[in-house]
């Protein structure tokens, strides 16, 4: 495990995927309802790989933890795991880990002619403006969000 310092007292964790196994579950095809219940005994035995249906690019993938609440309004809590391809392209409005300044971060990014913004989706946050003054690298694409339910 790497520990990389994000934010005043946070820590960014940042892990490899372990993909020397496969990781069957039983996956339930047909859907599962949100209003009245339907049987799923039959649907049982179908297995789903939770890394084959997330993990695209095995040697660029890592996870990471969200800390801290500047991006709440994209979905993102305190204690999220994100799925994090370094091998995609990153393109306008995607949401992306950045290093910038000796930190790590995770925020929108937004291109503009000659600009690079790191957009908040949390008002009381400020957008970071990426100058030539600033230590700065997309680290790479979030893909997936893996959230704990309340």
């Amino acid at each position: 495990m790497l520990h990389l310092v994000h934010q005043a007292h946070r820590a960014l964790e940042i892990y490899s995927p372990d993909l020397s196994k496969s990781l069957d579950l039983p996956f339930v095809n047909q859907g599962i309802s949100a209003g009245f219940p339907s049987p799923a005994d039959d649907f049982l035995d179908i297995k789903i790989d939770l890394n084959r249906e997330f993990i695209k690019n095995p040697n660029s993938t890592f996870y990471a933890r969200v800390r801290g609440s500047s991006m709440l309004g994209a979905g993102l809590r305190d204690g999220d795991l994100l799925i994090i391809d370094r091998s995609l392209e990153p393109e306008n409005k995607k949401i992306a880990v950045c290093f910038i300044d000796g930190e790590f971060t995770v925020k929108r990014i937004k291109k503009e002619k000659d600009n690079i913004w790191l957009m908040p989706e949390n008002k009381d946050y400020p957008p970071i403006q990426v100058s030539d003054d600033n230590e700065f690298i997309i680290w790479g694409v979030v893909t997936t969000v893996i959230k704990k339910v309340d």
